[in-house]
């Protein structure tokens, strides 16, 4: 049987993929699978940052050996914001390797792509967006795939890594890092009484959520066409 783990940021990053997944909720992670009898797929998130994204690691793996189960496969798949105008909102790209912008450390993805994300510790606006783009040649940017490659890397499993644009180069969004929590839970409600007031984000938020969608599909679909090429998940889907 073949043991993939995919981690996540938000649930709406996973949701195209883990309909009809079974699913529970545990020590502040959210956890979805699709067991079958000849895969076995763990889908975790528990929200931004890199120690969100460990916690996320640490109960999918724990749930995996609960099962005797030895991972096979670690994927770090969600939203990213593009480093460079050739990268489009909506699509999602194969991450060949990516940079802890923090450390510095460098780690290889699985793939035959050309493409350099770099993780940060917070939401990158555009002043931070060219800066990153400068400084590290980088095509992506996101807040958790440095955490699960360097989980992966410890433990020896292959990783690889997908991401889907939620916003591009040159867009001009709010400073959403002043909503996320010390737990990386993004505080929905709070941001919505600071947009409501501010009617002149609507526009950049609205197209940012529809590419978000777009993008988080996008990802489902690299994704099965790599590794569900038996058709399970799609089956289950349909």
């Amino acid at each position: 049987m073949s043991r993939t783990v995919i981690i996540a940021a938000m649930a709406g990053e996973l949701k195209p993929l883990v309909r009809g997944w079974q699913h529970e909720f545990r020590n502040g992670v959210d956890l979805w699978r699709f067991p079958h009898e000849q895969v076995d797929w763990i889908a975790a998130c528990a929200g931004a940052g890199v120690q969100a994204a460990t916690r996320a690691f640490a109960e999918a793996e724990k749930a995996e050996a609960e099962k005797d189960g030895a991972i096979d496969l670690v994927i770090s798949i969600g939203w990213a914001g593009a480093l460079n105008s050739a990268y489009q909102p909506g699509h999602a790209y194969c991450v060949s390797e990516v940079i802890d912008a923090r450390t510095g450390e460098r780690f290889r993805a699985s793939g035959a792509a050309d493409c350099l994300l770099v993780t940060s510790s917070t939401v990158a606006g555009l002043t931070e967006k060219h800066r990153l783009a400068a400084t590290y040649g980088a095509s992506l940017v996101d807040m958790e795939a440095s955490a699960i490659a360097r989980l992966a890397s410890m433990r020896g499993i292959p990783f690889f890594c997908c991401k889907g644009v939620s916003d591009g180069f040159t867009d001009r969004l709010p400073d959403f890092n002043g909503f996320i929590s010390e737990n990386g839970k993004f505080q929905l409600i709070r941001f919505i009484v600071y947009v409501l007031l501010r009617p002149g984000h609507w526009p950049a938020l609205v197209r940012m959520g529809e590419n978000s969608r777009k993008a988080a599909q996008a990802i489902r679909e690299y994704l099965l066409d790599i590794l569900d090429e038996k058709g399970l998940i799609r089956k289950r889907n349909a």
